[in-house]
């Protein structure tokens, strides 16, 4: 394999591929630490040693990698980014939520709950929430969701 062809750099938290150049090969008692070459610059030093060995190494959140790895890798690669793309945002959202049903239940927003705490909140809504109690049944559906929805995060 030639250090001067084109790589690919894959960071699939950002969604960026792209094909590089590497910059200037030193020669130490190291090895052959490489950078890439401009504008992926900030990518290095890494070992151009390992990187022709095994086709592709991991430098931070971004993989370096050869065109023929690449090929073969590309379909994992991005399937396994999006997941975890997805976990991010999934948390993210259950973060969100969770403030919401804390707020819905009049619970504090920060701090550990108990099941004690979901269940208590919940019943004291209830009281005025229900419709048999001059609530309404948006209102009782609202609250009945966040108690669940909290529940399940303790399991």
């Amino acid at each position: 394999m030639t250090s001067a062809g084109e790589w690919v750099i894959w960071n699939g938290s950002m969604g960026i591929v792209d094909t590089v150049r590497l910059g200037p090969v030193v020669d130490d008692a190291t090895g052959r630490p490489v950078r890439l070459a401009p504008p992926y610059d900030v990518v290095g030093p890494f070992s151009l040693d390992e990187l022709e060995t095994h086709g592709r190494i991991v430098f931070g959140a971004c993989l370096v990698m050869s065109q023929r790895r690449w090929r073969e890798d590309q379909d994992a690669l991005r399937i396994a980014a999006r997941a975890a793309r997805r976990a991010l945002w999934d948390q993210l959202d259950r973060d969100e939520d969770d403030d919401a049903f804390r707020t819905i239940l009049d619970l504090p927003l920060q701090g550990r709950l108990t099941a004690v705490d979901i269940k208590v909140a919940f019943r004291r809504l209830a009281k005025t929430a229900h419709p048999d109690a001059g609530g309404s049944n948006e209102w009782y559906r609202r609250i009945s969701e966040a108690r669940e929805a909290l529940l399940a995060q303790l399991d």
